[in-house]
């Protein structure tokens, strides 16, 4: 994953969902993509195992204005939030479990 430091995402820019008291993984998908499924699964595994942080996922065709924002040119892409919303890593393809966890260290330090 490389470092990307230069947006910050909020809630209501989301739509009023609620971003991780500690760390968000935010998700961009499309509804035919396979690795979007996978990648559901990694971020939902690794949720599970951090307090404190949330997965969020978009469906990119139905958040366009979102979607260009962020220069989200492909699904699926994961955008890693720190606590107050500042990107601090993002990838795009279907992330290994472990890559997305060492990101989350950068987000979480």
């Amino acid at each position: 994953m490389e470092a990307f430091v230069t947006q910050r995402v909020s809630a209501e820019l989301l739509g009023g969902r609620d971003l991780g008291e500690r760390a968000t993984l935010l998700q961009f998908s499309s509804a035919f993509c396979r690795p979007c499924h996978a990648t559901r699964r990694v971020l939902a595994d690794v949720t599970a195992m951090v307090p404190g942080v949330a997965h969020i996922e978009i469906d990119a065709e139905e958040h366009l204005s979102l979607v260009r924002a962020l220069a989200i040119e492909a699904t699926p892409t994961v955008l890693v939030l720190d606590g107050g919303g500042r990107v601090v890593k993002r990838a795009a393809g279907q992330p290994r479990k472990a890559d997305v966890i060492a990101a989350l260290g950068a987000a979480l330090a």
